[in-house]
């Protein structure tokens, strides 16, 4: 098995006596999207600039794709957005690409441009002669993605990177995801959106007060995986209701199957599926382990 593209083990960061991260812990596989989720000030962008080496961790590990996070092997495998990111206004987009193409050591020339910026949405020949200045904050969050993809990282780290895209653009960075995993690079995604999340993330962790309190896996359909099983059911029928705290998919058809065998006639089969919105503001409310 090749080793996470980031290992984080209980790191702990502190500004001053604010403490960011109070010992998280965390694995992204290669090919994996990790959503983080929590309120401001609950360590999300701390984590991301630590694995991207921006900042350093007081004490922990923090481990990406075999070297230590910030080291020269590590930064060479990470591509970064940060949430408020900023680019010469004087640059045009091409010459802004061509920069940090030097400042990653990328040899990907006019081709890595042509695809990165396609892949962004800002192929456009006249858009590429513009200077980054004139550009909406949508299209400068575009520009951002694509420099975070030069060099083909195995390890992306983006701060809320659709909250300034219309539906269009959010669409089309759900597509730049799926297509990073599936050349099997790990990408890591902090954002206030539940939405996006279920839309791209393979995993969830929910970050308060810089410690993980849950973790989730998601299914293909952006649900919160088994969450089906545990569900409770209630089947009400002409002769009352049927209750059960959980029931498999096969458990509820067999029960459905027993009652109309048994005479009653069926009116309403109801499961109470648990959501990520739900589990979320039952975290935040210190339900489940968040304390």
């Amino acid at each position: 098995m090749s080793a996470p593209a980031l290992r984080l083990r209980e790191v702990r960061k502190a500004y001053g006596r604010t403490v960011a991260l109070a010992g998280i812990s965390m694995e992204v596989q290669p090919g994996e999207v990790l959503g983080l989720l929590g309120p401001n000030g609950a360590g999300k962008s701390t984590t991301m600039k630590i694995a991207a080496g921006l900042v350093g961790a007081d004490s922990g590990e923090a481990v990406v794709g075999g070297a230590a996070a910030g080291s020269r092997q590590a930064r060479r495998q990470v591509g970064y957005l940060g949430e408020l990111f900023r680019f010469p206004d004087w640059m045009r987009l091409d010459e802004m690409l061509r920069f940090h193409q030097r400042l990653a050591g990328s040899s990907g020339g006019a081709d890595e441009r042509d695809r990165l910026l396609h892949l962004a949405g800002l192929g456009d020949t006249s858009v590429r002669a513009r200077r980054v200045g004139t550009f909406s904050k949508g299209m400068q969050q575009r520009a951002g993605i694509a420099q975070a993809l030069i060099g083909d990282p195995r390890l992306v780290l983006l701060d809320e990177p659709t909250s300034a895209l219309d539906p269009q653009g959010r669409a089309e960075v759900r597509t730049v995801l799926r297509g990073l995993r599936e050349r099997g690079v790990a990408v890591v995604v902090n954002t206030h959106l539940l939405t996006e999340v279920e839309r791209t993330c393979d995993r969830v962790a929910i970050m308060l007060e810089g410690r993980v309190v849950r973790e989730l896996a998601l299914d293909a359909a952006g649900a919160v995986a088994g969450a089906r099983d545990a569900a409770p059911l209630l089947v009400r029928t002409d002769r009352g209701e049927h209750r059960r705290e959980s029931a498999s998919d096969d458990q509820v058809a067999t029960l459905v199957e027993e009652l109309v065998r048994a005479g009653e006639r069926v009116h309403e089969v109801r499961r109470d599926l648990p959501t990520l919105e739900n589990i979320y503001l039952s975290a935040m409310a210190g339900v489940d382990g968040a304390t």
